[in-house]
């Protein structure tokens, strides 16, 4: 790959957007124009949210993202705690289902990009660990607090504290991975999945993963009620899409 390509592909099929990271020599090592190029898709997508039902997040080459890129980090110190955060928080508050897509690696500050991710799925290969503490640096894109909320908390002290490396299968059983696939059929495993959210309402799915991600933590009487007060109304389409349902089953 020449210098000057893209760090991040963009395509669109349908609904469903793909954001491809471009950086396959160096894993896909999150530097500044990476991060840049997130932030303006994320821009784009928020304002997509009526016509593009689902993020696929994948990577191009053997890895996934092998976390911060190290040769940058010592001159991105100040961005790194002002914006880098920012960003991470805002694919993972995109309206649409972003789905993670890894193959390989997946390490540290990769690891906190899929954690943004509403779906982790993973290719069988693949594997996953947290590795700050291998190089005295303390997490600061969500991994304090995305991950024991997917793994639970005695998982994320393991995971953190030894910094091992855990294949694909154990990220399933703990829950990091949702879905596993084999390594050849991950790509279309992955666009099945992709197309089969993208065909589903768009206005369901944002309202249901913006209620989901609002009463995170509360109780079930204050989830309740929050659902109550702010039950955000059916999609536009809904008569539509009940008629052709009505018309199949018939």
């Amino acid at each position: 790959m020449s210098d000057d390509a893209p760090v991040l592909l963009r395509a669109q099929s349908g609904g469903v957007v793909t954001l491809t990271l471009n950086r396959p020599a160096r894993h896909n090592a999150l530097n500044s124009a990476l991060f840049a190029e997130i932030d303006a898709a994320c821009a784009m997508l928020e304002e997509a949210a009526d016509h593009v039902g689902c993020v696929v997040l994948r990577a191009d080459g053997r890895s996934f993202c092998a976390g911060a890129d190290l040769e940058e980090i010592e001159q991105v110190a100040a961005v790194d705690t002002a914006s880098r955060p920012r960003i991470v928080n805002r694919l993972a508050a995109l309206p649409q289902i972003v789905v993670a897509q890894v193959q390989g690696l997946c390490v540290t500050g990769g690891l906190e990009l899929a954690l943004a991710a509403d779906i982790i799925a993973a290719g069988k290969k693949a594997s996953f660990a947290d590795t700050h503490g291998r190089f005295g640096l303390v997490a600061l894109w969500g991994m304090s607090q995305r991950l024991p909320r997917r793994i639970g908390l005695s998982q994320a002290k393991l995971m953190t504290a030894t910094a091992r490396r855990i294949d694909a299968n154990e990220a399933h059983r703990i829950g990091l991975a949702d879905l596993l696939f084999e390594d050849d059929t991950l790509d279309a495993g992955v666009a099945d999945l992709a197309n089969t959210i993208a065909g589903n309402s768009a206005h369901t799915n944002r309202e249901m993963k913006r209620m989901l991600f609002a009463t995170d933590g509360l109780s079930l009487e204050a989830g309740l009620n929050y659902e109550l007060a702010h039950y955000p109304g059916r999609a536009p389409d809904y008569l539509d899409r009940i008629a052709a349902f009505t018309q199949r089953a018939r």
